[in-house]
């Protein structure tokens, strides 16, 4: 009885909630529509905030109060994470205000809200290209806005997206036994990124792949492709003598050599 009388309660505030709106939205008295406008934003009720802003933004175009309308219509959606579509208000601000005592601030969340949109590494990655475009060109204009840390803070974690992204690509190559297609991605990987934190791991994913390719081809294949695997460890063990895998790297150059010994 207690739950029942909870969820009535809820839809009954919900009910009155959506009819309070529908009422000021029908209302043709503009100043009251901006006052519960505003009402919204500062109760953090962004979605019907939004609402009556849309409207309002028609209504108040060209006068003094279009601005600050404009402003906290863009802030509605990006303060209830609706990334995409704040990231291109916030643009426009700045475009239709450039005097604006706010254009630096709506400057560096269009591409911060660029940067929130594009933060899985799974999905695909122009935009993040797009965000680091943005942050520089932040950077560029305001070199120095005290938000100029945020933005190089949030430009290197979308490189290492990037890196992310790519990196999930060559594993994925990995996983379904495509090693050459792997191989080349993780070399890719190595030569984009030559100061990553993982460099010795793409290394020893080379030279992994190789050794799957070289043991899958065939036989009048395998002689190449296994000596290809020993100038890869010669190669990497030069460069990077202390890498974290040279146990793995070890047992992968004496199965390649093995293999090479059996074929002659």
């Amino acid at each position: 009885m207690r739950v029942t009388f909870g969820i009535l309660l809820l839809l009954l505030v919900g009910f009155t909630s959506c009819n309070e709106l529908e009422k000021i939205q029908k209302s043709s008295n503009t100043e009251l529509k901006l006052q519960k406008a505003n009402e919204y934003y500062d109760k953090a009720q962004y979605g019907k905030a939004i609402i009556l802003y849309e409207e309002l933004l028609t209504i108040f175009k060209g006068t003094k109060r279009f601005e600050d309308i404009y402003y906290k219509y863009a802030m509605s959606y990006y303060k209830q994470g609706t990334y995409l579509s704040a990231s291109y208000h916030f643009k426009n601000f700045s475009d239709l205000f450039p005097s604006s005592k706010r254009r630096e601030e709506t400057s560096f969340l269009h591409s911060k809200s660029l940067y929130e949109n594009t933060k899985d590494y799974t999905l695909d990655q122009a935009g993040t290209k797009k965000t680091i475009e943005e942050l520089q060109n932040f950077i560029n204009m305001y070199p120095k806005s005290k938000r100029v840390k945020d933005a190089n803070l949030m430009i290197d974690a979308s490189r290492v997206n990037l890196e992310s992204k790519e990196k999930y690509a060559a594993e994925l190559y990995f996983k379904v036994s495509r090693y050459r297609a792997a191989a080349i991605y993780f070399e890719q990987i190595i030569n984009k990124y030559p100061d990553s934190k993982d460099i010795d791991y793409y290394q020893y994913k080379v030279l992994q792949c190789r050794y799957n390719y070289a043991k899958q081809s065939i036989a009048k294949k395998q002689k190449e492709r296994f000596k290809q695997v020993l100038e890869d460890y010669a190669y990497f063990k030069n460069i990077n003598p202390n890498n974290r895998f040279q146990k793995d790297i070890e047992g992968i150059k004496s199965l390649s050599s093995q293999a090479l010994s059996k074929i002659k």
